[in-house]
């Protein structure tokens, strides 16, 4: 077996071969140490990684096998959601093509991966890539500390936030609080949310308190927090908030939701949804239970994708610029492999955002 070494700067003298001697086994043990670790015993794996740790040693470089150059011309692109989700979902598709546009430009292609659905992640391990994007991933999902350990150029967009690495985003708290303002200033006050999943056990529902506090996306938890801090600005009181609970950002769940919330006695004057998807789901369902929008029922979305300007009524929402967030993404992982800076410079650009208003917060009405 031929020596594999690391692809970082300063450690291409370190091999398989160099650790396997220090701990006394086969350079193919060690590699099953990071390509089939079922094939040893957690106590010998781990007396393996930690020598890896101790010499500064990230492991394989999986381009080390094919590309002698070590030049993969592609990004990996790391999704939260099935892979579909990049092909169904406005928002994705046009941070994508942003991305797409800022690859094109250098000659690269992207490769679109979803999230490990064990957690194994071996796909991220794996994947003969220059650099990587994570798009909108869990807090504490292990590809997230798999991505860091390979020690490529790599940016985060949306979630998570990792202190140390490149972030690209919007001001979440700022632009939420905004579009409740909006609803609240109408005089909205029996007000509900429709919420992006909290955790990801597939749970779909009312959420309580704990369970908000514990969201495992930036994204989520600042979307809440700025939901709240104009809720409670006007005297209100947060526990008295349904926060409905979808599994995902699609029309599908926010009809379900809306559905959900419009069954409750006395029902809310205004829905908040985190998404445009998932408002525009909640319009659906109101129109399936007569109810007027937005003559009885306000509601307000998040995103500004094209269908927001075209339903009926149009939406209010929070526009963010999906296309420029893709396009900075991928300029600043490009940014890295110029100049040579190190991947942990931990820059963050946050793009601005405006509120758009439309017909479906309706007018002012009397507090209620």
């Amino acid at each position: 077996m031929t020596d594999e070494k690391a692809s970082p700067p300063g450690r291409r003298g370190v091999t398989l071969t160099d650790i396997a001697r220090l701990v006394n086994v086969s350079p193919a043990t060690v590699s099953n140490a990071y390509n089939r670790p079922d094939q040893l015993s957690s106590a010998l794996r781990e007396r393996i990684l930690q020598t890896a740790r101790e010499l500064d040693y990230s492991g394989p470089h999986p381009a080390a096998r094919s590309l002698r150059r070590g030049v993969a011309a592609s990004i990996g692109v790391v999704l939260t959601e099935k892979l579909s989700y990049a092909f169904s979902d406005s928002a994705a598709i046009h941070f994508l093509r942003g991305l797409s546009m800022a690859t094109e430009a250098v000659g690269m292609s992207l490769l679109l991966m979803p999230a490990s659905p064990r957690g194994d992640s071996a796909a991220v391990r794996d994947a003969i890539v220059d650099g990587f994007i994570v798009y909108s991933m869990p807090d504490n999902h292990p590809d997230v500390e798999a991505i860091i350990a390979r020690r490529l150029p790599t940016v985060f967009v949306d979630s998570p936030r990792v202190m140390g690495m490149n972030f690209v985003g919007v001001d979440d708290r700022t632009a939420s609080r905004q579009v409740a303002d909006h609803l609240l200033a109408l005089g909205h006050r029996r007000v509900a949310i429709v919420s992006f999943a909290l955790k990801s056990d597939g749970f779909r529902g009312r959420a309580g308190q704990e369970r908000q506090d514990s969201a495992h996306r930036f994204v989520t938890r600042e979307r809440l927090a700025g939901y709240r801090e104009a809720i409670e600005a006007r005297g209100m009181a947060w526990q008295g908030v349904r926060v409905e609970e979808c599994t995902s950002s699609q029309q599908a769940e926010g009809l379900a939701a809306g559905l959900a919330i419009l069954g409750d006695e006395p029902r809310p004057t205004a829905i908040i949804a985190m998404s445009d998807l998932l408002a525009l789901g909640v319009l659906e369902a109101a129109g399936r239970l007569g109810i007027n929008a937005p003559g009885e029922l306000g509601i307000v979305g998040f995103d500004d994708i094209p269908a927001a300007a075209t339903s009926e009524p149009s939406l209010t929402t929070i526009h963010q610029p999906l296309t420029e967030k893709g396009l900075v993404a991928g300029e600043l992982v490009f940014a890295s492999f110029e100049s040579g800076r190190s991947v942990r410079q931990g820059y963050e650009r946050v793009l601005p955002t405006n509120l758009v208003v439309r017909a479906s917060g309706g007018h002012s009405i009397r507090p209620t």
